[in-house]
Parts: structure tokens; sequence; C-alpha cells
């Protein structure tokens, strides 16, 4: 299978797992459900990794000398979006909670987690 296809697959179901485990323990605490842009976070996370990704697999030949600095320059496109989308929403009410931030984060980590993965099988190759 080809090594884009895996990792976007691999990707959804993990961040679909973890998505549901999310809300699952949000129930728990009888918090609202899908509050905080959560729903966004896990998507733009998975859209921006596949997209981080697919640029790095396409640029693996002509640019493998700088893979690394692209994959970084990856990480700041994703820190910018948060500025962007997410931090003016949070900050509204003058404080990050550990909902809002866990809504962005816990998405933001496994997609950087497989991301650095990807990165490390393209490296090897």
């Amino acid at each position: 299978m080809n090594p884009f296809f895996k990792f976007s697959i691999a990707l959804l179901l993990i961040l679909g797992l973890v998505f549901a485990i999310h809300i699952a323990f949000l129930n728990q605490l009888e918090k609202a459900l899908f509050d905080n842009r959560i729903l966004a976070a896990y998507l733009i996370n998975y859209f921006l990794a596949v997209s981080i990704y697919l640029m790095l697999y396409l640029l693996k030949n002509k640019m493998a000398a700088h893979i690394g600095f692209l994959y970084m320059g990856g990480s700041l496109v994703k820190f910018i979006f948060f500025f962007i989308f997410f931090y003016p929403f949070y900050k509204m009410d003058g404080e990050l909670d550990s909902l809002e931030f866990a809504a962005f984060f816990i998405p933001y980590v496994i997609s950087l987690i497989f991301e650095t993965l990807g990165v490390i099988n393209i490296l090897k190759k």
C-alpha cells in the first residue's frame, strides 16, 4: 500500500478512536460534548498532518536533505492555525481552561506523534 494512504488511514483511525474516548470522558464528566471547537480541532489537526506528510512524501527525493526543516515548517503552520482559529476563541472569557486546552492539544499531540513517525520512515528510505 502507498505510504501516504497508509499514513492517512492510520491517522484517521487513531484520531477517531481518541476522539471517541475524549467524547466519552467529557460525557462521564457531564460536560458539553462538542464545546471548545473540539470537532474542528480534530479535523484541522488531521488535515494539516496529512497535508504536511503528503508534502514531505512528495519532496522526499527532490529535497531529501531538507525534510527536517520542511517538517519544522509544517509545525509552524500548525501553530499559526492554532493562534488564528482557536486561541482567540479560547481567550474570549479571559482564560484558557483545561477543557479548551485539551480540545486542541490532544489531537495536536496525536497528529504530531504520527507525523514524527512518518518523517522517520521517510528519512530511513
